[in-house]
């Protein structure tokens, strides 16, 4: 029963949280000239659009992932469709546009902390003697506040997880489209035809994947030592 209610709040803040990622997609897209999304329904805060859209994403993996973690972690995707002609036309914008969804993510990280930090200053909160993913603050007494401690902690460090995971510069990770703002536009046109190939968005992603544990973990500690200065946590297992 633990189990099942830990996993039940996991889920709602992995959809809450992606389904914020594809709606910054698509509401950016509409406001730089792109309103495929927007007709799509995609431009909402209502999981059900997204999640018709990616439904294995969405609800298969994320609970496979939960399951096959023993608890320790939830990972899925969603997607928000956009018009590749308007995109080849304009890559600044459509950069723009893919790094629309990190920074949500990182809103939500950002908004977590200061959770965090407000609950410590009350008393109603404390910092844990070890760190994992979903207990990076612990109630200072039992009662209704170990809830919001796991709220919190899930809040901020899956959307950090899906913050870093999207920025990574490999296809098709949002990451991959920094490079456009920095190169011409006749350049990053042809960059963008060679990076949105099939062969390279599956030989990216596969990267993407076998990189990320190496990279997130160091990032993930960290953050957590800038939130708690001069407790040093390190690294543990779970």
């Amino acid at each position: 029963m633990e189990m099942l209610l830990h996993g039940i709040m996991w889920y709602a803040i992995f959809l809450f949280s992606t389904t914020l990622h594809e709606s910054a997609h698509a509401l950016a897209a509409y406001l730089l000239g792109d309103s495929t999304a927007y007709h799509e329904g995609q431009v909402t805060l209502d999981p059900l659009p997204h999640m018709r859209r990616e439904w294995a994403g969405t609800i298969l993996v994320p609970i496979l992932s939960f399951l096959i973690s023993r608890g320790a972690w939830m990972m899925g995707w969603a997607s928000a469709p956009f018009n590749p002609l308007w995109a080849m036309r304009y890559p600044k914008r459509a950069a723009m546009m893919a790094l629309a969804g990190p920074l949500a993510n990182l809103l939500l990280v950002l908004a977590a902390w200061g959770g965090i930090h407000w609950g410590i200053h009350t008393g109603v909160l404390v910092e844990p003697k070890t760190m994992i993913m979903s207990k990076m603050v612990w109630a200072a007494q039992p009662g209704p506040y170990n809830s919001l401690a796991v709220f919190l902690s899930i809040t901020f460090s899956l959307n950090l997880l899906l913050f870093v995971f999207n920025l990574l510069p490999l296809p098709p990770m949002d990451g991959s489209t920094v490079l456009y703002f920095f190169i011409s536009e006749d350049t990053a046109r042809k960059l963008m035809q060679i990076l949105q190939t099939p062969l390279f968005s599956v030989l990216g992603f596969m990267a993407a994947w076998l990189v990320f544990a190496k990279v997130f973990k160091p990032v993930f500690f960290a953050v957590i030592n800038l939130m708690y200065p001069g407790l040093s946590y390190q690294p543990s297992v779970g």
